[in-house]
């Protein structure tokens, strides 16, 4: 990737980053046109082309952003922190609203992404999602005082039931085009105080 993409402004780094993830999320690898990503960057194609050699190129540093938002805005957030379960999701959902914001169409991106299957990219995309895709993480539980919880409560289902309702939340919200983020939030402090009334002592 040439260096002076990243001599640009912020702004501009983004509204390019941003073009990408929107035109890559709304069609296959092959029938994203660059053409259409310029434009939507408010650049010309001969300049996306002087910052990306090409459209493979691109895509691929979209996919490794998406990585690298993804764990800093996580690590900023404190979402690996402490031992309160709700707490620690709620962390959560904030980083990710926080992503949502600055990159509106970057979680479409990356499911897209997740099953791109065009020959020219296919390899490089697996080789990037591999790590996470072969992770524990999600299924992992977090410390907790099991002492808060119902006697009996199994608590890895309980953590894996709410890992999996929040994912799903996410996509259903994500599925509506325009992302209210400020609801999403205040929908999300409702579902962990019902969460808390039914798991919690």
């Amino acid at each position: 990737m040439n260096d002076k993409f990243y001599a640009l402004s912020e702004e501009k780094q983004n509204a390019i980053i941003n073009a990408g993830f929107k035109v890559f999320a709304g069609n296959s690898y092959k029938k994203s046109p660059v053409n259409e990503i310029a434009l939507e960057a408010g650049i010309s194609k001969s300049l996306l082309f002087f910052y990306f050699k090409n459209k493979k190129e691109l895509y691929l540093f979209l996919l490794k952003k998406c990585e690298e938002v993804t764990k800093q805005m996580l690590l900023e957030s404190g979402a690996y922190k402490g031992n309160d379960i709700f707490e620690i999701m709620y962390r959560g959902l904030l980083a990710k609203a926080s992503m949502i914001k600055r990159y509106p169409d970057m979680g479409n991106f990356s499911i897209k992404a997740y099953y791109e299957k065009d020959p020219e990219v296919a390899n490089d995309v697996r080789k990037i999602i591999a790590p996470y895709t072969n992770m524990e993480t999600n299924k992992i539980l977090p410390p907790m005082d099991s002492s808060q919880f119902k006697e009996g409560l199994d608590l890895n289902m309980m953590y894996r039931d709410m890992y999996l309702a929040s994912e799903g939340y996410l996509w259903q919200m994500q599925q509506t085009g325009i992302i209210d983020v400020d609801r999403m939030v205040a929908d999300y402090k409702k579902i962990i105080e019902f969460w808390k009334s039914i798991y919690l002592k």
